[in-house]
């Protein structure tokens, strides 16, 4: 009896011994039953039977250890098991099988090892990649690998492409349904026609084409950019063909899917929710449908209608184009003429077309490359292959122009070819000599001197008027000395202003400032203006007033509001704007209904409109301004969503090369002033910096910047970003909606992030200009480590709560 009892415990001990020391791989002498796993030596992803949704089927599969319900390969996916009593094992000669309870085999691995060759001490291990592979266990060759067959999802160092040299194709299939893992007729890979691109099909028929490898990203897929978290990589040569992914830290989860509607998403594991966040969609408007508007035609998602033929070409059938039915496309209007003056029209910043029935060369000049196309009769179009360093390579296309899109980021140059008589006259003067050139000198000469006439003339009159304005204001305000009299702005008289706001009615009161209170109005001829009208009661308001006058009638740039003229009669002062339907920045994005309105694409606008507005401020201009007031309500938007700076009312120039100054007078809104100018009066062009920085992390976090974001640290936005950030974290300070409406582009949300807090960095000498702001928000470059931001907590700088503080937008203070 002892000696049994004894042997029992032996055998339990060997077992448990051989399965804690074997849990990442199997041999011939051992399986996997229903109940059983695999667990990949990291722990990173598991392997073993499972049900899908309600199905009572059984498969085996892959899936991440942090999340057991997201399956990213199965083996049997069209012969499932019907009980639980299915077995997976690796023969003798390497070969996974999963045997059923009568001991037949539903599915099999197929080696790449010809038939013959033997095969020593076979082996089947889950890396921590994802990866299920089949060793010889003599020389450690690789048998059969679960990436070289994909299912629906990718993951890193997984290759999707050809493997010319097999003849292996690895491309992804969506899932026919949650509880159904076979294929279904939804596809992604490359397609090796032409020049091989990334596209998603339905059956046999293109859905949406992602495009080809420009050097930087898939022609489709611009959102595609070097980031923290991944790097990326297309290889093209003699053997292969592929597109791949690898993180950077082992800690971070990522997968792409391609799910039964055909729509490509990204995934990353958020671990502080337990939940898979969407990072990346590659179908959120039509304009992604595979040829949307059908030949020679463009997509653009920002026109109404979206469709519209290339220049120089017609709807097919314009009947069907007309009631919104632009498949059928659009047809040459003039015939080419071949080797006989044929031209190109460029279309800039656009999706490049259907590649399937183009020719390329990597090594040719695009000048060489138009020689060749022109020379073609065939030739329809050429552009450049790689876009990286200013563009190479040759890329021909000899079949109708398919799938052309307009894009608003890293969208490439097309040269499409037409008949010598529509080409622009730019063109035309290129390809037929001197002679319409001289005749446009001629007319624009003329031109020119009719505008130096009436510019003349509109002079006289402006004088007129003003010097009759001067008058009226001297006499009915004594605060008025030192106007510039040849300041060219109009002048507008109190009647005119008080009936187009209908004598100030409440229901065109648009907000209220700290200087007064800004009106709707519109002119007799229906021009809609806004009228700021000062406060009769404010102190300060008129040398705010002049200030602002006299600063913004030497401005202009298309981010800064246009001033149209001013009123100062019977202690009125009033200015008087253009009037923008959107109103200011501040009731988009912290309202929580408006807010949804606000994309990555436009918010990303805004933030760089505001970048070059502020350095034509600060170096572009004719004078050097600090505008010491930028906040969100400063900032208008125009019907286009285009942000335009506004309220010059605290503005101070700069002279020469000054580059800083004081002041006992702190002006300005809390929560927006670095730390240096709110606690010393110290200001200069680090002080709008700081300002853009705090605006930035706002835009993109929908948070106020005085908001408490973390009531346990008494945080504010500054510095819960801070602590995102070194914490490695700082997809949670993301807007809620941007992640709901899967609109953002992650690369660009953390440069943005990433340079909103090197703006708001402690010491001014820290933080870059505005030139080197509109750069890195603009390029792809390494950016420097941020610093600590000059931020608040529950107790400020100096001394104050200011989070229950009124924004206003003029506060005294004795500096210290």
């Amino acid at each position: 009896m002892k000696a049994f009892t004894a042997l029992f415990v032996y055998s339990l001990l060997l077992s448990f011994f051989r399965t804690s020391t074997a849990l990442d791989a199997i041999t011939p002498s051992q399986s996997i039953r229903d109940g059983e796993t695999l667990v990949s030596a990291g722990r990173i992803f598991e392997l073993g039977f499972f049900s899908p949704d309600s199905s009572k089927s059984r498969y085996v599969g892959i899936w991440f250890v942090v999340s057991n319900d997201t399956v990213v390969w199965v083996a049997n996916r069209e012969t499932p098991l019907e009980n639980h009593h299915g077995v997976l094992k690796v023969t003798n000669k390497g070969i996974l099988v999963l045997l059923d309870s009568t001991n037949t085999t539903i599915w099999s691995s197929n080696t790449s090892r010809t038939a013959g060759n033997k095969v020593n001490n076979p082996t089947a291990q889950l890396l921590d990649s994802g990866n299920l592979v089949v060793k010889d266990g003599n020389i450690e060759s690789l048998l059969w690998q679960s990436f070289d067959h994909p299912c629906d999802t990718l993951l890193s160092e997984m290759k999707l492409g050809w493997d010319l040299v097999s003849g292996l194709d690895r491309y992804l299939t969506s899932w026919k349904s949650a509880e159904d893992p076979a294929p279904s007729e939804i596809s992604a890979g490359l397609d090796r026609r032409g020049l091989p691109q990334l596209v998603v099909m339905k059956g046999d028929k293109i859905k949406v084409r992602l495009g080809f490898w420009n050097g930087l990203n898939f022609t489709g897929m611009t959102w595609l950019r070097p980031n923290p978290l991944f790097k990326y990589e297309f290889v093209s040569n003699e053997k292969e063909i592929y597109y791949e992914y690898k993180v950077q830290n082992n800690s971070t989860f990522l997968r792409y899917v391609i799910n039964s509607s055909g729509i490509g998403e990204g995934f990353k594991w958020m671990d502080h929710t337990k939940s898979w966040e969407l990072t990346t969609t590659t179908q959120s408007d039509e304009c992604e449908n595979y040829a949307h508007c059908g030949a020679y035609a463009s997509c653009d998602i920002n026109n109404s209608p979206v469709c519209a033929c290339l220049k120089g070409f017609i709807p097919k059938s314009p009947k069907d184009w007309n009631s919104a039915d632009w498949s059928g496309g659009c047809v040459r209007g003039t015939p080419l003429g071949c080797n006989d003056g044929d031209g190109f029209l460029t279309y800039k910043s656009v999706k490049l077309p259907d590649t399937s029935s183009s020719w390329f060369d990597r090594n040719m000049s695009l000048k060489k490359c138009e020689e060749m196309c022109l020379e073609n009769c065939s030739c329809k179009a050429y552009a450049n292959l790689d876009i990286r360093n200013g563009g190479s390579g040759c890329l021909l296309w000899f079949a109708n122009l398919f799938d052309l899109v307009v894009v608003q980021i890293d969208g490439q140059d097309l040269y499409i070819r037409v008949a010598a008589s529509i080409l622009d006259h730019t063109e035309k003067s290129k390809h037929f000599g001197q002679k319409n050139q001289v005749i446009i000198i001629i007319c624009s000469a003329i031109l020119l001197m009719a505008m130096l006439v009436l510019g003349l003339l509109s002079y006289v009159r402006r004088k007129k008027l003003r010097m009759e304005g001067m008058n009226i204001r001297c006499q009915n305000d004594s605060n008025n000395e030192g106007w510039n009299e040849d300041m060219e702005l109009p002048i507008f008289d109190l009647i005119t202003i008080s009936n187009a706001t209908d004598n100030f009615a409440i229901n065109n009161k648009l907000g209220e400032g700290g200087f007064g209170s800004v009106y709707k109005g519109t002119l007799h001829g229906g021009q809609e203006i806004a009228v700021k009208r000062l406060s009769k009661n404010s102190g300060q308001g008129f040398n705010e007033f002049k200030n602002e006058v006299t600063l913004i009638a030497k401005l202009q740039h298309r981010n800064l509001v246009k001033l149209l003229g001013f009123c100062i009669q019977e202690n009125e002062k009033m200015l008087i704007y253009e009037y923008l339907h959107n109103k200011s920045l501040d009731s988009f994005i912290f309202d929580q209904s408006k807010s949804r309105l606000l994309d990555w694409r436009v918010r990303h606008n805004i933030i760089s409109g505001i970048a070059r507005g502020l350095l034509y401020l600060h170096e572009d201009s004719r004078l050097r301004i600090i505008h010491r007031d930028l906040k969100a309500s400063n900032i208008l938007l125009d019907n286009d969503m285009n942000p335009k700076i506004s309220d010059f009312g605290l503005a101070k120039i700069f002279d020469g090369d000054q580059t800083n100054a004081d002041t006992n007078r702190i002006v300005g809104t809390y929560g927006y002033m670095p730390p240096e100018y709110a606690g010393y009066g110290q200001f200069s062009v680090k002080t709008d910096v700081f300002s853009f920085g705090v605006l930035v992390l706002e835009i993109v976090s929908g948070k106020k910047s005085k908001e408490l974001c973390n009531s346990d640290q008494h945080l504010n936005l500054l510095g819960h970003a801070w602590t995102q950030w070194i914490e490695d974290k700082p997809m949670d300070l993301i807007d809620e909606f941007l992640i709901l409406g899967n609109s953002y582009i992650l690369s660009e949300v953390l440069r943005c992030i990433h340079v909103g807090l090197l703006c708001v960095q402690q010491k001014p000498e820290d933080r870059p200009n505005m030139s080197s702001v509109v750069l890195m928000l603009s390029s792809d470059n390494s950016l420097p480590d941020p610093g600590q931001p000059g931020f608040f907590t529950d107790k400020a700088l100096l001394g104050e709560d200011y989070s229950s503080r009124n924004e206003i937008t003029c506060t005294m203070l004795k500096a210290r």
